[in-house]
């Protein structure tokens, strides 16, 4: 496994690990903080989504492979701010920015990231790397998913939001590394 991989699976754990404290208690935050509904909370999910997956075809298509790192960085700090956002969030319509900035940061990283580990996958072993990636990740958010739901009883809301986002900044800075390896 070569370093640009490395350097990808560690930003996406740290990145992942923050997003996943929030994973269990952001509908609980929407429904109790902001005296909304669940269905308010499925409805932010969705429009983050809905936004993801509409940019990230636009973005593939107007960005050349030279764009590809400034998009994964940018795109990760966007991410990275979204829970900072929601610490702040006192009405609905703030937490749908947040959602907005979520969903236009992950659209923006999506096919940059993918396509900068595509071509620089072990091509004898892309399965076991493609396995490695999944699996380091979806490890580091099963424990972010108890840590977060925990920390939350005992701190509140806002300071999980705030935790999150600093393991997403820090994990947008590993990204920057990359501007000193050499790229497929």
């Amino acid at each position: 496994m070569n370093r640009i991989i490395k350097l990808l699976i560690l930003s996406d754990l740290l990145i992942y690990f923050g997003l996943g404290l929030t994973s269990n208690i952001l509908s609980i935050f929407i429904k109790d903080n902001l005296q909304s509904t669940i269905a308010m909370a499925g409805l932010a999910t969705a429009l983050f989504l809905f936004i993801k997956s509409v940019l990230q075809i636009i973005f593939s298509k107007i960005f050349s492979k030279e764009h590809r790192l400034n998009m994964v960085l940018i795109g990760s700090f966007m991410i990275a701010l979204t829970p900072f956002i929601y610490s702040f969030s006192t009405t609905l319509k703030i937490l749908f920015i947040a959602q907005i900035v979520y969903g236009v940061g992950a659209g923006l990283t999506a096919p940059a990231w993918m396509s900068v580990f595509i071509k620089n996958v072990n091509p004898k072993r892309p399965g076991f790397e493609w396995s490695i990636y999944s699996a380091i990740v979806s490890m580091g958010i099963a424990v972010a998913a108890y840590f977060g739901a925990w920390l939350v009883q005992m701190w509140g809301f806002r300071s999980v939001f705030m935790l999150s986002g600093v393991f997403g900044i820090a994990g947008a800075l590993v990204l920057l590394k990359l501007y000193s390896e050499k790229l497929k």
